[in-house]
């Protein structure tokens, strides 16, 4: 590794050309980069609701109804009129209202009450709306100019539109003040005013190369969009910090810069590696989830803490000697307090506070595992936004509604009237749009307008667009969904297509939650592995990982005990990114614990553990848990705001665990540390040595 190093450092200017380079080209290519808000695409291609969406794709025209659009205060000719403006927005396929499912030539009074009060209630008209895929902002935009403000729309492109409009400028607000508190935290921990400068822009540049890299994806996901940089930049932002400051302790015992820089190097590759290797193998975790938005992050995240720590060895130190004579220049006192102090306030209560940890884990990881979830992407705006307000006026008035599109083996009329007359049976069935329904078995196609026929039949198969009185997911709606299913099987075994909202998130449901266990178990072995090998010891690692995962039991077991529903998504998701991101400290704290013990007996090697740690590790949970509590604030996007809560709360209690917990795991089980590790000399008093 020094000749590598010596190289490096022989070459400066070639390196800071290239990587400035690198990071313009990321700077171009990040704009271009496509972002996908549609959880469904993530599903599994195989996933029964994935495969129904093609068909039909390739069966009919239009699609799914994914909006739900309600207009006040109207007359039937006045709904016509709307229906016929909002038919005509771009990227608009279809709008269904009373006029598809009933003769409104005849006087309302004598419709079917069901039927009219599907589409028609208290002078409030409600159209289904299909909305073309890849279109949805412009078409929401389009249809919010026609309604106006005063009225209201809601459902899956609706929600998707305002995901895409709104993400952008939060994630923008988000990454500002995340900036400006880590500069803000690097001066007050730092002990010149030029490193911040020199820390943030190795950050900078490694945050682009990243970002702009993403291209080779085709496209990422929202989540990555909004939490990637800033995840980046959280848990790689010591690296640079550890190298600058072994560089300053090298360059006090080595007068030449460009030596001092590779023994700095050759010293802190390990600590560095070992570090980013644990926090790369917890995110790598997320690329064994079946819904593919987990391998998205994962992905991009894995990738940006291994270019983060290239530029750290190759960038870096470049930089770090051009800055030489400043970092020099612009040295002051540390503004941060001696930390002994607190040491020995830890020594008097990290017993207790061993006990209430042990006390925590059963219970947390019991509670953690109780959750109410939500699955799908029907509840991630809530009743502080406008869709949230617009949702709850529509189903005030008209209930919650979903829409099911059945497709079914075209040509047996007889079949098709007798599973109409089956899904009519099921209580939460409103009405049904199919060519039984609509025209009648007993009326021969080739009377039809083709415009007609095609919206009911095509040239494979029968279309049934079933109106249900279910919300988009929950309990009830996965029993609905099941029943769903099983009656048109009954008729059709194996040979039907079933796809809707309801039913991508009950398939949501059955492939995230069976990516649990898995995801975690490979998260835990990985990192338990890796501390094995890099620290040489068997019990270290299960220490170290039993207390990383209880922190996260009980940032799980929170909204359990508050009585508040979680997103799946976010909740599996956190689970990875909190240990890959916060076992770093409790490394960092064992490392040094280690180093002193040889040459300490255990309490003081204790205090004076937490003396030397406490900087390095308040600021890397500060910062990861205030980038957390940004995103869960400022972002309205439930997913988005959930996680960022997870982070900022699983941030700190890590941080509390490692500070007050692990010292006295350390302490305690000092002596089995010692007989289950590899070439780990502790200190003995000198009495001890005189006995023997």
């Amino acid at each position: 590794m020094k000749k590598f190093y010596q190289a490096i450092v022989n070459n400066p200017k070639i390196i800071l050309v290239i990587f400035i380079l690198l990071a313009a080209i990321g700077a171009v290519l990040r704009g271009m980069i496509p972002v996908n808000y549609d959880m469904a695409d993530y599903l599994p291609e195989e996933t029964a609701s994935t495969v129904s969406l093609e068909v039909m794709q390739d069966e009919f025209e239009g699609g799914i109804p994914n909006a739900r659009v309600m207009v006040k205060n109207v007359t039937v000719p006045q709904a016509l009129d709307y229906k016929e403006q909002i038919q005509n927005c771009a990227g608009v396929t279809g709008v269904t209202w009373l006029d598809d499912a009933a003769d409104i030539l005849q006087p309302i009074e004598t419709l079917d009450t069901d039927t009219v009060e599907t589409y028609y209630k208290d002078n409030a008209a409600l159209f289904t709306v299909t909305v073309e895929k890849g279109k949805y902002v412009e078409a929401i935009e389009a249809i919010r100019a026609i309604i106006g403000e005063e009225n209201a729309m809601t459902g899956e492109a609706v929600s998707t539109a305002v995901a895409t409009s709104g993400t952008v400028s939060e994630v923008s607000i988000i990454s500002i003040i995340a900036i400006l508190f880590v500069i803000v935290v690097l001066i007050v921990t730092t002990t010149s005013w030029i490193e911040p400068v020199l820390v943030m822009v190795g950050l900078g540049i490694a945050v682009l190369i990243n970002s702009g890299s993403n291209i080779i994806f085709g496209e990422i996901s929202f989540v990555t969009n909004a939490a990637g940089m800033i995840l980046q930049v959280a848990v790689s932002l010591d690296y640079s910090v550890f190298l600058i400051h072994r560089y300053e302790e090298s360059r006090r015992e080595i007068s030449d810069p460009k030596e001092a820089m590779v023994d700095a190097l050759c010293k802190s590759t390990s600590s560095i590696l070992s570090s980013g290797l644990t926090t790369v193998i917890g995110f790598l975790a997320l690329l064994f989830m079946q819904f593919r938005l987990g391998p998205d992050l994962g992905r991009a995240l894995a990738k940006g803490v291994a270019i983060s720590l290239i530029t750290v060895f190759i960038f870096m130190p470049v930089l770090i000697l051009a800055a030489g004579n400043l970092l020099e220049k612009t040295q002051h006192r540390s503004f941060l307090p001696s930390f002994r102090g607190f040491g020995k306030v830890i020594c008097r209560i990290m017993i207790p506070m061993v006990c209430v940890f042990l006390i925590l884990i059963v219970p947390s990881y019991l509670a953690s595992n109780k959750n109410a979830f939500y699955y799908g992407s029907s509840h991630i705006y809530g009743e502080g936004t406008q869709l949230g307000q617009d949702t709850e006026t529509i189903e005030e008035l008209y209930g919650k509604s979903d829409t099911y599109v059945a497709l079914v083996p075209r040509g047996d009329l007889p079949t098709e009237q007798q599973l109409s007359d089956a899904l009519h049976k099921i209580p939460q069935v409103k009405s049904i749009l199919s060519y039984v329904d609509t025209v009648g078995a007993e009326i021969p196609m080739e009377y039809l307008d083709d415009d007609i026929l095609s919206q009911l039949v095509s040239e494979n198969y029968s279309r049934f667009v079933v109106t249900v009185d279910a919300a988009a997911e929950g309990e009830e709606t996965f029993d609905l969904v099941e029943t769903v299913r099983s009656t048109i099987n009954q008729c059709y075994p194996d040979s039907y297509y079933l796809a809707g909202s309801g039913v991508i998130s009950y398939d949501l449901m059955d492939t995230i939650t069976a990516d649990t266990f898995k995801v975690n178990l490979i998260a835990i072995i990985a990192v338990f592995l890796v501390l094995l090998f890099t620290m040489k010891s068997i019990s270290l690692p299960v220490i170290l990982v039993l207390g990383i995962e209880t922190a996260i039991w009980i940032n799980l077991a929170i909204p359990y005990f508050m009585n508040s529903h979680v997103f799946y998504i976010s909740y599996l998701i956190i689970s990875s990114i909190q240990l890959g991101a916060t076992v770093d400290y409790a490394i960092l704290f064992t490392e040094r614990y280690c180093e002193f013990r040889k040459e300490l007996p255990k309490k003081q090697a204790v205090v004076e553990t937490v003396t030397a740690v406490t900087s390095s590790v308040l600021t890397s949970g500060t910062v990861l848990a205030v980038i957390g509590f940004l995103l869960g604030y400022v972002s309205t996007h439930g997913i988005l705001s959930q996680l960022g809560m997870f982070l900022g709360v699983g941030s700190l209690l890590s941080l509390s665990i490692v500070m007050f917990v692990l010292p006295g795991l350390l302490y305690l089980l000092d002596s089995a540390i010692q007989h289950t590790a590899l070439r780990l000399p502790v200190y003995k008093r000198m009495r001890e040595v005189i006995n023997k």
